[in-house]
């Protein structure tokens, strides 16, 4: 007689996982009007009030799934030769990948106003691999002369580009085009980062 198999308790990140990839599919599949704890707890195998103890709110619950898919920023960001390049293809690449984040474009929408929530979710993003792909990308400029050394590089300078962006697709619901880029860089990052003789064009 073959013994019964062991049912393993799911625990901590594993748990998280399992329930933050439910929430997501429930998000994709139904919208966020429509997606309900209930519906989370039977898709990941739980009960609603393992979900609860950690997210509270349900707008809570599908950004922290937001989270955990958004695509992350290369370790190492693209290597052009100078500055310019180097911010715009960081800046496409995030562009690129944060299509496949389209499901939450209308969470953000129903929270605008709000602010909170989704506050944290872009801080979050620029405190992590973002932040540090560009102040990669601005060391670099800082090696070729591009970049005065003695200049101040607070966190939120460092992140502009980044946050603007992010600001377009999940607040404007705009996919910024080639040409929204070259503003947000020629006009409004570069002018505070670069020197007055590295051939700002």
């Amino acid at each position: 007689m073959s013994e019964e198999p062991v049912r393993r308790r799911r625990r901590g990140a594993v748990l998280e996982q399992a329930l933050l990839d439910a929430a997501w599919d429930e998000l994709v599949e139904l919208g966020y009007e429509r997606l309900t704890y209930e519906a989370v707890a039977v898709r990941a195998g739980t009960s609603r009030a393992v979900l609860y103890r950690r997210w509270p709110a349900k707008r809570e619950l599908v950004l922290a799934a937001a989270r955990r898919k958004a695509p992350p920023v290369p370790g190492e960001p693209p290597d052009t030769g100078d500055l310019r390049g180097d911010v715009l293809a960081l800046l496409g690449f995030i562009v690129r990948r944060m299509a496949d984040l389209a499901p939450v474009r209308s969470v953000l929408a129903a929270e605008e106003g709000q602010g909170t929530d989704l506050s944290v979710y872009l801080a979050s993003r620029n405190r992590g691999p973002g932040a540090d792909a560009m102040r990669t990308v601005l060391a670099r400029a800082v090696r070729r002369g591009e970049v005065d050394p003695a200049l101040p590089l607070p966190d939120r300078l460092v992140s502009l580009p980044v946050v603007q962006v992010l600001h377009e697709l999940l607040m404007a619901h705009h996919t910024p085009s080639e040409g929204d880029l070259e503003e947000i860089v020629d006009l409004l990052f570069l002018p505070l980062v670069m020197r007055a003789d590295a051939g700002l064009t």
